[in-house]
């Protein structure tokens, strides 16, 4: 959620893959080591053996795989309901801290589990969420806090919702939350190299200043995301090894 806008601003940080417009609808299921290595290295090492990890089930959604103490949940995104549209090679590790986890975290599960469950159409899923947010069942977080998405990789849609385009990208980041937020109450550059971004794709589909999942994307330093990439090698490898999608032809990334 809300990368889309941010990586169509900033795909020249990264090589990016082309997709090559997969047909099949159903997801598959990464191995339960390699999928909770992914879905925790979105957080920092401090708060991992603390936080609650959910993982996904190609035929039920997302399923608790570990209770956590800290509040902050952790998983890994298949499916933006914004888009309107089922992929098998969408991939955001997230990490919601415990007001995220509260308040957003249960949008991103129910889009899931309705997916899966096969009975409904994407569009269907689409219309579901926003009548959930027009009623008032899904609501904007009440108060200051972020989504760290730290992880060394991940494969998201690189535009606006209006586009399919996806891309493969090694962008460490954290994204705070800026409820109803547009860039131009910021002052924010959209078209600045280096960030901080307001994102909202809710924004393009119920109205400037409607969106309740706003963020402010403040990308890591670079000595950070440099000691990311290196302290996931092994990670890293693993996902190539997993999955074409995965792979990038360099590990570099200017500010």
């Amino acid at each position: 959620m809300a990368l889309s806008l941010f990586l169509l601003l900033t795909c020249s940080l990264s090589v990016l893959c082309q997709a090559q417009g997969p047909s099949a609808l159903q997801l598959d299921k990464m191995p339960v080591d390699l999928e909770t290595a992914f879905a925790l290295s979105a957080l920092p090492p401090d708060l991992r053996a603390g936080a609650t990890v959910y993982l996904s089930d190609p035929s039920k959604g997302l399923y608790l795989a570990h209770q956590g103490t800290n509040g902050f949940v952790c998983f890994i995104s298949r499916s933006e309901w914004e888009w309107g549209k089922f992929r098998n090679d969408f991939y955001a590790p997230m990490g919601f801290d415990p007001e995220g986890a509260r308040i957003i975290f249960p949008m991103y599960k129910a889009v899931a589990d309705m997916r899966a469950s096969g009975k409904f159409s994407y569009e269907q899923i689409k219309d579901s969420i926003i009548s959930g947010i027009l009623k008032g069942v899904y609501k904007a977080p009440s108060r200051s806090g972020l989504c760290y998405m730290l992880a060394p990789i991940m494969r998201v849609y690189g535009g606006t919702p209006d586009s399919y385009h996806m891309v493969t990208v090694s962008m460490p980041h954290y994204m705070f939350y800026a409820p109803y937020a547009a860039a131009s109450d910021m002052g924010l550059d959209p078209n600045s190299s280096g960030g901080p971004w307001v994102v909202n794709p809710g924004s393009a589909i119920l109205g400037e200043h409607k969106g309740p999942y706003g963020l402010i994307i403040v990308p890591a330093r670079q000595e950070d995301a440099d000691k990311i990439r290196e302290s996931n090698k092994d990670l890293l490898q693993r996902l190539a090894d997993y999955s074409p999608y995965f792979k990038l032809d360099t590990m570099t990334m200017r500010h």
